[in-house]
């Protein structure tokens, strides 16, 4: 997390707190290039929080597709004999409604709400062949979101660590997909097809007004001005 999304923490801890796996023990692990701006926060039992230092980046490109080294050596490092599950969630988003154990499952994708309805030649799949995250024209079901991760450890490191090696390939080949890691993921689901799928009412986007198939919205993108919380336009 960017020094600049730190505004968000307090508004998504205490929602979490409210909502997310209540009655479930939750270790949230803290990605932040400054640990000591993380606001100090009563969590409830059996929750905990650990921050972990990353370096920063001139480009909001680069920290994003850090996203999956981080998680991949943080299962390594301590989730594989720790947790059942992880999710992994971005920062800039807020708790509405109840997140619980309907949401569990080997490995789970949410439909991007941006896309959610809107026909396959309207993704944004990556569509350079030369990106390893390339989706031919005549493939695609789904566009999933980048902000929501999870499923059972094992899975999601099987799914990070791919992603990361994609990523590296295609550094090493001088490309960036053209939506980072989301890219990559859009690849791996493709030919991994995940065992659960949430619809946007566990990613909406603030901005967006509620659709008549909307009963109700649970996890949802804050209003925010990407100009100003991200380090390069």
């Amino acid at each position: 997390m960017s020094c600049r999304y730190t505004r968000f923490l307090k508004d998504f801890l205490e929602s979490a707190e409210e909502n997310f796996m209540l009655g479930y023990r939750v270790h949230y692990f803290l990605f932040t290039d400054h640990p000591e701006w993380v606001p100090n926060l009563i969590l409830g039992a059996g929750r905990q929080l650990t921050k972990i230092k990353c370096p920063s980046s001139a480009r909001w490109q680069e920290i994003t597709s850090r996203r999956m080294e981080m998680i991949e050596k943080l299962i390594e490092e301590r989730l594989l004999n720790e947790a059942d599950f992880i999710f992994s969630l971005d920062v800039d988003t807020k708790f509405y409604g109840h997140w619980g154990a309907e949401t569990l499952g080997n490995l789970i994708a949410v439909l991007h709400p941006g896309y959610f309805g809107s026909p396959r030649t309207a993704f944004p799949y990556e569509r350079r062949s030369k990106s390893v995250a390339f989706i031919p024209p005549e493939e695609g079901d789904y566009y999933y979101g980048g902000a929501v991760i999870g499923g059972r450890v094992s899975s999601v490191h099987k799914l990070v660590k791919t992603c990361r090696q994609q990523l590296d390939a295609d550094r090493a080949n001088q490309i960036e997909a053209a939506w980072q890691e989301e890219s990559h993921l859009n690849k791996y689901f493709l030919y991994n097809k995940p065992s659960k799928v949430l619809s946007p009412e566990y990613l909406w986007q603030d901005f967006k007004k509620k659709t008549s198939n909307m009963k109700v919205i649970r996890f949802s993108q804050v209003i925010k001005n990407y100009n100003e919380v991200r380090p390069n336009k």
